[in-house]
């Protein structure tokens, strides 16, 4: 049996129409949705850490990230990001080296550039990594340099800041002499996957992982996509500000959403062709097939545009978990089953049949989900100095050092117009305990600085903020 893992970057559990659709209204997924009847869907999957790669530390190891021991990060060749934001430790075999270690042929498709920076080491135990240069600010080309006219296009004048201009005029370099839809990025990673598939026939049995960064900002796709969310002429906007949206009007939001949507339908789109390669070799009835999301991205939910871990919201900390069986076990079922990124993890060896030498804190969930076990009664998701605490009934959200809580009842009409803390305080207190004992008991020094530093840390916008 062979092991398929799908991960794209800032993919909104919404935007799946399976799962609804983001406030802003339907989004076209046909074949992910077609995925869905062939699947086992789980409604409440949430990220171990956030973002990028604490997110795929965990999901490439099994091993809990969070409270992120040292994990305060300040690299060469790399900004100082996020708590966690670094390699895999060395003394964590990755799921790679597992497969690898037993026999099978692995293989790496991915445009995620965070993982291939200096002193990065998520390629560890592939045969094979592929690495797609040219995302966001990937120091893939210097020249030449974008006109005024062109940065006036994507980035209007009243929303124009050095830092932003600077990032916009590094996409517009890497993607320069882009012309056709095969050109763009996912395109690109599901043709090298397929590339990758016709190649390694001759293996006995494989573990593949596809890396898609889109739908990841900037959100440049090709026009006719975009048209299938906003026909309309004009200026565009295709990345976030990390703030709120007061400062975008009401057609540069519709614009942003349409420019999203329709790079989510595209992601879709090459996703199709990779199925289709894996039903037309025959691949399907002996391969599970998992496919997931790191994290969404929220897109005027709330007044805000970015992506943060305080407040939380589901617009965000939601992912979209699809595990197709080879035998059609769970096809077309759902479950309420509360996941986690590094129960995956331990659903792949598992299925695979491999022991690992180490500890795993992720459990096998699909059998137990397809019977209606108990799995978890929680899900605790750090991000830099804040942490949310999601239980069958509420979500709460604080700084590691407790203060500042967020609380909602999920099951209220509309769950997350009301911050519930305040009339809650004995509740707020017992699910921070439970942050604290997933935590081991307590959170290095550096987070509980930053906790007492930062009057809020949203997120990716919260990243240059961090003393370097």
């Amino acid at each position: 049996m062979n092991v398929v893992l799908v991960v794209f970057d800032s993919l909104r559990k919404d935007c799946i129409g399976v799962y609804g659709e983001p406030p802003w209204g339907p989004v076209q997924t046909p074949h992910l949705n077609a995925l869905a009847e062939e699947s086992l869907v789980f409604d409440r999957a949430y990220p171990e850490s956030l973002p990028t790669l604490p997110t795929r530390r965990a999901l490439y190891t099994g091993r809990r990230v969070y409270p992120f021991e040292n994990g305060d990060f300040r690299l060469k060749g790399d900004f100082v990001g996020a708590a966690g934001w670094g390699p895999i430790p060395e003394d964590q075999d990755t799921l790679a080296e597992l497969f690898q270690r037993h026999g099978w042929r692995t293989g790496l498709i991915a445009d995620v550039y965070h993982m291939f920076k200096p002193s990065k080491n998520y390629s560890r135990g592939f045969d094979q990594w592929t690495f797609l240069r040219g995302q966001e600010c990937d120091p893939y080309r210097s020249g030449p340099e974008p006109s005024r006219q062109e940065i006036d296009y994507w980035l209007q004048k009243e929303l124009q800041r050095p830092d932003k201009v600077a990032f916009l005029r590094k996409c517009l370099k890497n993607m320069h002499d882009r012309t056709t839809e095969a050109d763009y990025f996912n395109a690109r990673v599901f043709a090298e996957a397929i590339r990758w598939l016709e190649q390694n026939q001759d293996a006995d049995q494989f573990f593949l992982t596809v890396e898609s960064f889109d739908p990841h900002e900037p959100w440049f796709v090709p026009e006719s996509y975009r048209r299938l969310y906003d026909d309309g002429d004009g200026p565009q906007h295709v990345i976030s500000g990390y703030a709120d949206t007061s400062q975008l009007s009401p057609e540069l939001l519709r614009r942003t959403r349409a420019n999203y949507s329709g790079l989510v339908t595209m992601c879709d789109r090459w996703f199709g062709f990779f199925y289709e390669k894996l039903l037309r070799m025959g691949l399907l009835d002996e391969t599970l097939l998992i496919v997931t999301s790191d994290h969404g991205h929220s897109i005027g939910d709330k007044a805000y545009m970015g992506k943060r871990g305080y407040p939380s919201d589901p617009s965000v900390f939601d992912v979209p978990v699809f595990i197709r069986h080879p035998e059609g076990l769970g096809a077309g079922r759902r479950t309420g089953a509360i996941i986690q990124h590094h129960d995956l993890t331990a659903e792949m060896l598992h299925f695979a049949g491999i022991e690992p030498a180490g500890r795993l804190d992720g459990m096998p969930v699909f059998e137990k989900a397809l019977r209606g076990e108990p799995l978890r009664d929680h899900a605790t998701v750090g991000w830099g100095s804040t942490v949310t605490v999601v239980s069958a009934d509420w979500h709460m959200n604080c700084k590691v050092d407790g203060s500042g809580p967020f609380l909602y009842d999920l099951s209220a009409e509309s769950p997350y117009e009301r911050n519930l803390a305040g009339e809650n305080p004995e509740l707020v207190a017992q699910l921070f305990a439970v942050a604290v004992e997933d935590a081991g008991g307590g959170y290095p020094e550096y987070l509980m600085e930053l906790a007492r530093n930062q009057k809020d840390a949203p997120g990716c916008s919260a990243l240059a903020a961090r003393p370097s």
